[in-house]
């Protein structure tokens, strides 16, 4: 049972763990040699994937290590070595490259996978404790971790050495990305779904076909006219076209407004004589951030959409792109 008795102080707690772990991160630059340069060079010449395989806590961070790989320019999976045993050794091909993770290198899952990645014939890399252990003995590159205690207070679960090895995958993940110039428009490709990926990657086609919002009235109609195909279209605006369907301008509810608060009696007037014959428009291939920008810089909120023959494909306004996270 739980002794509530037993003072603990949480906060020197927790800053005790922080210290031992951050200083094993420290001290792990001190064990970094030219294993690492080779390991690096080893997954930079391999062929097809590299593969992260690690049994229980290492596993974890396996897991961990392969996604931040596979997002940043390297092809990576995870292998469970339980899985590898029982079939899925048949993903490693010897265009492969291993990264095996065992803090002490005797891990037996991990062992037992040796034999069968000999006879493939795919490279083998081991991020280890102990550099005289069973995995390091077998293995084309080791790096170490180098020798601390765990944070935890018996010594027993990893904390220590899980950190410092996700650190290092971090590091070695990072260095790949400098060497394959990796820009945030590949990092964008991997992460379609995410803030950075509309930001890049989303075009202003991509926000019409979402929107769907194509206000347009003729240069005749009035403005009583286009009020109502405003109103329609929830944009506060329209754009107005000649006969052969160009945009001849664009009329905005608050040039509604001044004409209005002047004393002028504007519903019966024609939208060209109100509107602006000169508005500033985009057109579909574009990055949907650049136009943003643009219409940040202008202080518009709505700006027309049109082809190579200057007809109107539709109208965006800025808290769409907001909404759609750009």
């Amino acid at each position: 049972m739980l002794d509530l008795k037993h003072d603990v102080d949480y906060q020197s707690s927790v800053k005790e763990v922080l210290d031992l772990e951050a200083n094993a991160i420290l001290s792990l630059k001190d064990h970094l040699d030219e294993n690492v340069d080779k390991a690096i060079d080893m997954i930079l010449a391999t062929k097809n994937r590299t593969i992260i395989t690690g049994m229980g806590k290492s596993g974890i961070i396996g897991k961990k290590i392969a996604a931040t790989l596979a997002s940043t320019g390297t092809p990576a999976i995870f292998l469970h070595p339980s899985e590898g045993l029982h079939g899925d050794l048949g993903m490693v091909t010897p265009d492969d490259t291993v990264i095996a993770l065992s803090n002490s290198g005797e891990t037996e899952e991990v062992l037992n996978l040796l034999p069968s990645l000999d006879k493939i014939g795919s490279n083998l890399i081991c991020i280890v404790k102990n550099p005289m252990s069973t995995l390091a003995i077998k293995s084309d590159v080791v790096m170490t971790i180098g020798d601390f205690e765990e944070a935890c207070p018996l010594r027993l679960a990893p904390t220590t050495s899980t950190t410092v090895t996700l650190a290092l995958g971090d590091a070695i993940a990072v260095a790949l990305l400098k060497k394959r110039q990796f820009q945030p428009e590949d990092f964008a490709l991997f992460h379609p779904s995410g803030s950075l990926g509309r930001r890049l990657l989303m075009t202003i086609d991509n926000v019409l076909a979402s929107t769907k919002k194509q206000p347009m009235v003729t240069e005749n109609c009035t403005v009583k006219d286009a009020l109502f195909e405003m109103t329609k279209h929830g944009l506060g605006a329209t754009c107005i076209v000649g006969e052969d369907g160009t945009l001849h301008g664009i009329l905005t509810d608050g040039d509604i407004r001044r004409a209005m608060t002047e004393g002028e009696t504007v519903m019966n007037k024609s939208v060209k004589e109100l509107g602006n014959t000169m508005p500033i428009t985009t057109r579909a291939g574009i990055l949907a951030t650049n136009v943003l920008e643009i219409m940040e810089e202008k202080r518009i909120n709505v700006m027309p959409v049109v082809d190579d023959e200057n007809k109107p494909l539709g109208m965006i306004h800025f808290h769409d792109m907001m909404n759609l996270g750009i």
